[in-house]
């Protein structure tokens, strides 16, 4: 047997990394956001296009994202009972709400 032989193996099989985009909803608990991933599907029978959501509870360990921030989620192993995704990066930063002021 040569040694080539002995040390060429297979390729090493890389997982996919599943990330989604979405939108925070609720940043009211330290180190967790609500986060809903809008998307569309088709109707099994109809074809017709149907707008969804899901919402999903992230791990934002620096409380970095705030509400109506665009946000890049990817998974992660369990960090409590609904936890299961974290939040990998702010996509872009919601504009300030204007205050409107009475006379």
């Amino acid at each position: 047997m040569s040694a080539a032989a002995q040390t060429s193996k297979a390729p090493e099989k890389t997982k996919k990394v599943v990330t989604l985009m979405g939108q925070v909803e609720s940043d009211k608990r330290d180190k967790t956001r609500t986060v809903v991933v809008r998307y569309q599907s088709r109707h099994p029978k109809y074809g017709k296009y149907i707008r969804r959501q899901t919402v999903i509870q992230a791990h934002d360990e620096s409380n970095a994202s705030k509400i109506g921030d665009t946000v890049e989620i990817g998974p992660c192993r369990p960090v409590s009972k609904t936890k299961t995704w974290k939040v990998l990066r702010v996509v872009q930063v919601a504009a300030a709400p204007q205050v409107v002021l009475k006379d």
